[in-house]
């Protein structure tokens, strides 16, 4: 597949954002553009400007590691970013077609195994979910539906985040931090278009979200990148109002590609009373999956 437009891209916004003094250089004058200029990448990474040049073109295929490293190390690359770059290599020498997790059905026929149900129903505490990286969600306990009963809400969403936090006006009223929830769930679905180029159903809603929604444009022209494995975030449930929980995400053995996320909150904490009432009014109110709308003729 050829990726050099996403590798030329990710390559010159990240040159773009380290200045010359972050560098080591110094800052000099009359500099056209922002960040590094190529000749100095090239040289601090100990290779011709002819060579860089090329790479910043698009052009990874048959890159060393030890090249690639050089690179990530002047601009200065998170451990995010240098997976990604990892990635675009690899997809770009045709090498991750034995690497990569294998691909993933549609949403519609996947279906999470008995035992992978159990130990979601087993946990009763917070909210837990199966998610894939292009944030479709899959299976849920109890709570998890409860608490996502927004994104539930609406057929428009198909059970996907990505589509909840830009085409559902009731994201930013559940997220009352939306910029970084919208920040996160972009860089989540680039890092995957890095390590999965061949995915057709995620290419399809980068496509949609693009056309429909404006802020989602701006942040996938950022190529910026990010785990999301561990931390806090606040909400704004409709039924029980302001939730402040921990996560962690963990990445399923088993099922390659997907990942498990429990929301919990700190005991003893508002949070937990306020899970424990939406513990309550799920056992009463529990919300259909998209795959159980009724449909209209």
């Amino acid at each position: 597949m050829d990726n050099r437009d996403e590798v030329r891209e990710f390559l010159t916004s990240r040159r773009a954002r380290i200045s010359p003094e972050r560098a080591g250089l110094p800052a000099g004058s009359r500099r056209r553009v922002p960040g590094l200029r190529r000749s100095e990448v090239a040289s601090l990474a100990d290779m011709s400007v002819e060579y860089y040049a090329k790479l910043e073109r698009g052009n990874l295929a048959g890159v060393s590691p030890g090249v690639l490293e050089a690179v990530a190390r002047v601009l200065q690359l998170d451990e995010a970013e240098r997976a990604h770059l990892l990635n675009l290599a690899r997809a770009a020498d045709g090498s991750d077609a034995l690497t990569r997790p294998r691909r993933r059905r549609a949403k519609g026929q996947w279906q999470p195994h008995r035992s992978l149900q159990w130990t979601l129903d087993a946990i009763t505490a917070g909210p837990a979910f199966v998610r894939n990286a292009r944030l479709d969600v899959l299976a849920t306990n109890q709570l998890a539906r409860a608490f996502y009963s927004d994104l539930y809400a609406s057929p428009v969403n198909q059970g996907n985040l990505a589509r909840f936090d830009f085409l559902d006006p009731a994201a930013r009223r559940f997220y009352p931090d939306w910029e970084r929830f919208a920040d996160m769930g972009v860089a989540i679905l680039r890092a995957e278009a890095g390590r999965n180029p061949y995915d057709k159903d995620l290419h399809d809603l980068v496509g949609e979200l693009s056309t429909r929604s404006e802020e989602f444009r701006t942040r996938w022209g950022a190529h910026d990148v990010r785990h999301h494995g561990t931390g806090r975030k606040r909400f704004r449930h409709p039924v029980v109002g302001e939730l402040t929980l921990a996560f962690e995400g963990l990445e399923l053995a088993a099922e390659p590609g997907l990942t498990l996320t429990v929301y919990t909150a700190e005991p003893g904490s508002p949070s937990e009373e306020g899970l424990r009432l939406l513990a309550s009014w799920a056992a009463t109110h529990e919300p259909r999956t998209p795959s159980e709308q009724p449909t209209t003729s």
